[in-house]
């Protein structure tokens, strides 16, 4: 009960403040030409590190390219150009499969006992 409740509450397809939700943040990280992966810290999960570090060169070439050119927009107070934004995806995700394979294998080891590549910590 209480789990399709909340998947009734996060969809937004089914509810519609969540579909409000989605379209704000659509819009926001269009503004300044993100994804929603590249708001993934590395520094505070170390799966995250992970996944980044084996994911396709190009990949992470693209995603510290978006990064720099939110900062450099925000720091100038300005937004990407409308044509800009209109080509936008901010929903393409890159990192869910590898970061979902990273904790599978995490699970894995827990689960045979052995101990873990690294300590989690928050910097």
């Amino acid at each position: 009960m209480a789990s399709s409740f909340i998947n009734w509450l996060v969809n937004p397809r089914r509810n519609w403040l969540a579909a409000q939700h989605y379209k704000v943040l659509c819009n926001r990280l269009k503004k300044y030409g993100l994804r929603y992966d590249d708001l993934y810290d590395p520094l505070y999960d170390m799966d995250i590190k992970e996944a980044l570090a084996r994911l396709p060169r190009e990949v992470v070439d693209a995603r510290n390219q978006r990064l720099k050119r939110a900062m450099d927009l925000s720091m100038k107070h300005e937004y990407l150009p409308e044509d800009l934004q209109a080509l936008q995806t901010p929903f393409r995700r890159y990192l869910k499969e590898m970061l979902a394979l990273v904790k599978k294998e995490n699970a894995e080891r827990e689960a045979l006992g052995a101990l873990p590549l690294y300590q989690r910590s928050i910097p």
